[in-house]
């Protein structure tokens, strides 16, 4: 028999996190207790989905960061960087707004320059070795969604496992492809 719905367990893991992420955050300075910066706790979901987003926006950041720097790999890298940025709109949470909502996504995608300046890796001069480093950055997300996997609901892990199998086939064509 399948569970759905709220386990002991995990509602034991979220009040637990809800009372450190309090405790820490009780007195910032001194004794003036700090405020809260979010309207509530984030559930166990929403926080997979954003770190799941970051994950791909980082490396949509580097496709960026790449191609400003070596505008000949365009017609390799395009097709990649543009299923990279469907990865972040797909798997950011619904209605998400901030850092890890679609709206950096959107813009990212529109301007390959506004998600670049958030990459502090630079890129090697050599098209060869910036190719072989996004190659470990692809490698690196596609981990990162491996690893999500277990605390993923169904429907969610499904999706992160396609991003990961999309993402050992972009580190496939990366480092099998001749760059000029």
């Amino acid at each position: 028999m399948e569970r759905t719905g709220t386990t002991r367990r995990r509602a034991l893991m979220v009040t637990g996190a809800v009372a450190a992420a309090a405790a820490l955050t009780g007195c910032a300075s001194g004794d003036t207790p700090a405020r809260p910066t979010a309207p509530g706790p984030v559930s166990a979901d929403t926080a997979l989905r954003r770190r799941s987003t970051a994950a791909s926006a980082a490396l949509l950041a580097r496709y960026d960061a790449v191609l400003i720097a070596h505008p000949g790999l365009a017609a390799r890298l395009a097709p990649l960087r543009a299923e990279v940025a469907r990865h972040v709109k797909a798997l950011a949470p619904a209605g998400a707004s901030g850092p890890a909502g679609p709206s950096p996504a959107a813009s990212a995608a529109a301007s390959p320059s506004a998600s670049a300046v958030s990459s502090p890796a630079p890129v090697p001069g050599d098209a060869r070795t910036a190719v072989e480093e996004l190659a470990a950055a692809e490698q690196r997300a596609a981990d990162a969604h491996t690893v999500a996997l277990s605390g993923a609901r169904p429907e969610y892990a499904r999706l992160l496992a396609s991003v990961a199998a999309a993402g050992a086939v972009h580190v496939y064509l990366l480092t099998e492809g001749a760059v000029a």
